[in-house]
C-alpha cells in the first residue's frame, strides 16, 4: 500500500507521521486454504469504529506494518471521532487490504450482549459485517443527555493488563464532561502490558498533540504503542507547551502511585473505593459502570 493510497484513505486525518508505505502481509495459511471462514463478534471499537469482519485478517493475522499503521491512523482520527462510527479511515484501510486477498471469505458475524445472542449474520465480509455493525450500534451504544463529571468504570477481571483494560476509558470518554474524570477501577490489575510495557513506561500516557509536537523524539517508538497511549489518555490540547487533557484519568489498581505518576495517570487506592457510593447518582453527574469494556456511552448532540 503506497503513500497515495494511504493519503486517500486517511483523508483529513493524514499526517506525515504515517508511514509512506505499508506492507500488506498475512499469515500464509490464509493463502493456502480453499476458503476462509471468519467467526466473531462486533462491538464499537476505538481504532476501527466497529470491530469484526475483515479486521480479523487485517490487522488480525497480518504483520506489524499493518498493525501499527491502522492503530496510528485511528489515533490521528481520535477515539471520540472513531468509536461507534461505521465508516472510518481505519475500516477503509482494512477493506483495501482485504480486497488484495484472493482466497474466498465467508463471515459469520455475531452481535452479543452478555451471554445472549442478539444477531447472527452470514455472508461476504462486507455485507455481513455491515449488518452486524448496524445492529451493534443499536445494542451497544447508550446515548446520554448530559455529560458526566465523574465515572467509576469497573474493568472486569478478563482485562488482566492495562493494555486491554484501557477499554474502560475508551468506551466512556465520549460521555465525559470537559474537565471531568474517569476512574478505572481494576483492583485485580497489576500489569501495564507484558509485551509493550517497556515502551509504555518509557513514553507514558499522553494526548496526541503531545507526541506530534516533538515527533522526532517519539518517531522510533512503535506506532501501535503511541496509539494506545493516546487512546487511554484521551483528547486534549497543548497550550504554551503544556499538556491539557480534556479528561482526568485515574487508575485504582495494584499499579502503584509511583508508577501511575511515571505513566502520567492519576492514582487512587482501590481499597478506598466503595462502588456503592457511586451507584444511582446519575442526576448528580456521576455514573457507575459495573462492567466496562463493551457498552459505549456517547453524548447526544
Amino acid at each position: 500500500m503506497q503513500e497515495d493510497e494511504i493519503k486517500q484513505i486517511a483523508g483529513k486525518n493524514w499526517h506525515s507521521s504515517l508511514p509512506n508505505q505499508v506492507d500488506i502481509r498475512i499469515n500464509k495459511a490464509a493463502l493456502e486454504y480453499d476458503h476462509i471462514i471468519i467467526l466473531g463478534p462486533t462491538f464499537p471499537h476505538e481504532v476501527a469504529g466497529f470491530s469484526g469482519g475483515a479486521k480479523y485478517l487485517f490487522p488480525g493475522i497480518s504483520g506489524p506494518d499493518m498493525i501499527n499503521a491502522t492503530h496510528w491512523l485511528g489515533a490521528l482520527a481520535g477515539v471520540v471521532g472513531t468509536i461507534g462510527i461505521k465508516e472510518t479511515p481505519v475500516r477503509a484501510m482494512i477493506h483495501a487490504a482485504a480486497r488484495r486477498l484472493k482466497t474466498p471469505i465467508t463471515l459469520i458475524a455475531l452481535v452479543v450482549e452478555g451471554q445472549g445472542l442478539n444477531g447472527l449474520f452470514i455472508g461476504d465480509y462486507l455485507s455481513a459485517w455491515s449488518e452486524a455493525a448496524d445492529l451493534s450500534a443499536g445494542r451497544h451504544i447508550r446515548w446520554v443527555e448530559k455529560p458526566f463529571q465523574r465515572i467509576l468504570s469497573c474493568a472486569p477481571p478478563m482485562y488482566d493488563e492495562l493494555w486491554t483494560g484501557a477499554k474502560a476509558m475508551y468506551k466512556l470518554e465520549p460521555a465525559v464532561a470537559k474537565g471531568g474524570e474517569v476512574v478505572i477501577y481494576a483492583p485485580h490489575l497489576d500489569t501495564v502490558s507484558h509485551v509493550h510495557g517497556k515502551y509504555i513506561y518509557e513514553v507514558g500516557y499522553h494526548i496526541l498533540p503531545y507526541f506530534l509536537k516533538d515527533w522526532d523524539v517519539f518517531k522510533n517508538i512503535p506506532l501501535g504503542v503511541l496509539a494506545h497511549s493516546t487512546h487511554l489518555r484521551g483528547s486534549g490540547v497543548m497550550e504554551n507547551g503544556v499538556e491539557k487533557p480534556n479528561v482526568k484519568v485515574t487508575l485504582a489498581s495494584k499499579i502503584s502511585a509511583e508508577d501511575c505518576a511515571r505513566l502520567n495517570l492519576g492514582y487512587l487506592d482501590p481499597a478506598k473505593v466503595d462502588p456503592e457510593e457511586w451507584k444511582d447518582e446519575e442526576r448528580e453527574g456521576v455514573l457507575y459502570v459495573p462492567k466496562a469494556g463493551e457498552i459505549l456511552y456517547r453524548l447526544k448532540h
